[in-house]
């Protein structure tokens, strides 16, 4: 039986699993890589030749390779990403904290602020952030289905609503459903800087401004651990009333505490390494008085605002793309380990059988002469 066409296949399920001969009409995704680990008490035979399972065993050996470099490169990246993101939150926090401060002085004043004005909501904007590419699990399937969700619950409050989404696999889902309104499609180049944040910024605030939306909203995953990232809202517009970054109820989204992690050697392999982190931040003093005039601060310091959260929002989204990949990729290194472990298994197997056979044959010759 010809098995050169399975090859590719990966998923240990659907070939070790079943007693059933193997052949051409399995069920399972011949690209599809595995998903989840299983342990075996026994090996289902392979009825194929060894030619066939040795070409599956290397081909398998392959992708191990290339599950485990991508792995070791998200690996390297996700510090880098996890660093910008903590060494970014003082600063954002604390310029919340300081428009918090002008803006209450400010309340006795007949000032008018566009960005800290809350209106009745007619319309909101939602800010999608998204990542560029896939084998990162259900990264970009979660903050989708948060997306999604979000746009339900506008439907059932009769406000209108319209997407900014942010990143490849957002525009790829997002063009492929026509009756969801999206006003723009950006994507991002790399990891976040503060200019492709600026140019997100200007967009949302003239949107804002010019009253075509009443609040945006962003969407965005929460970088928590390497294990942890969890899809958040946050109210960008206008400016939240507690002087702190809290999602579309009112909770506080602010990081109490942080981890770091570092790629060590033990035993010969690759490890990381976990490191909490605390952070602080100064508390402003109540009698603060400014030297300018409020509205002046305030005019230089709203863009930097809305500049400063979306490049957190960005970073903390690529951080959390990282971690997951590196994640998927894990995964599927040790799925792939386990079905090399067990393809050696069948192919020893197969080899003495055939081994046997023909020793039979010969001993059987050697009798039929005699």
């Amino acid at each position: 039986m010809n098995c050169m066409n399975l090859t590719t296949l990966v998923s240990s399920k659907s070939c070790l699993s079943s007693t059933s001969p193997l052949s051409l009409h399995s069920s399972a995704n011949p690209s599809q890589l595995p998903g989840s680990s299983s342990r075996f008490s026994h090996v289902a035979p392979i009825h194929c030749g060894l030619r066939e399972i040795k070409n599956r065993l290397n081909s398998v050996k392959n992708t191990q390779k290339i599950t485990e470099a991508m792995k070791l490169v998200s690996a390297a990246k996700v510090r880098r990403a996890q660093e910008a993101v903590v060494n970014g939150r003082p600063f954002s926090e604390t310029l919340v904290e300081v428009l918090y401060n002008i803006n209450e002085q400010l309340q006795t004043e007949d000032i008018d602020m566009p960005l800290t004005n809350i209106r009745p909501v007619k319309k909101v904007a939602l800010v999608v952030i998204t990542g560029d590419k896939g084998l990162c699990g259900g990264f970009n399937n979660n903050i989708i289905k948060i997306a999604e969700a979000r746009i339900a619950e506008l439907k059932n409050q009769g406000v209108e609503y319209t997407v900014i989404s942010v990143g490849k696999k957002g525009r790829s889902y997002f063009i492929r459903r026509p009756h969801i309104p999206v006003d723009s499609f950006l994507e991002g180049m790399g990891f976040p800087t503060a200019k492709e944040a600026q140019t997100i910024a200007d967009y949302v605030f003239s949107l804002f401004v010019s009253e075509e939306v009443d609040k945006v909203e962003l969407l965005y995953t929460k970088f928590v651990s390497l294990v942890k990232f969890v899809p958040v809202i946050q109210t960008l517009l206008p400016l939240s009333p507690k002087g702190r970054i809290c999602d579309m109820n009112g909770v506080s989204v602010d990081a109490d505490g942080d981890e770091f992690f570092r790629l060590t050697t033990k035993e010969g392999k690759l490890s990381l390494e976990r490191d909490a982190v605390r952070t602080e931040k100064a508390e402003l003093s109540p009698i603060l008085q400014f030297e300018q005039d409020p509205v002046q601060i305030l005019d230089a310091l709203l863009p930097l605002y809305l500049n400063s959260q979306i490049l957190k929002a960005l970073q903390e989204s690529l951080a959390s793309e990282l971690a997951a990949r590196m994640g998927a990729m894990s995964s599927a290194t040790d799925n792939a380990m386990e079905l090399m472990k067990n393809l050696s298994i069948s192919y020893n197997r197969e080899r003495q059988a055939k081994i046997t056979g023909e020793l039979l044959e010969i001993i059987a010759g050697a009798d039929a002469l005699t």
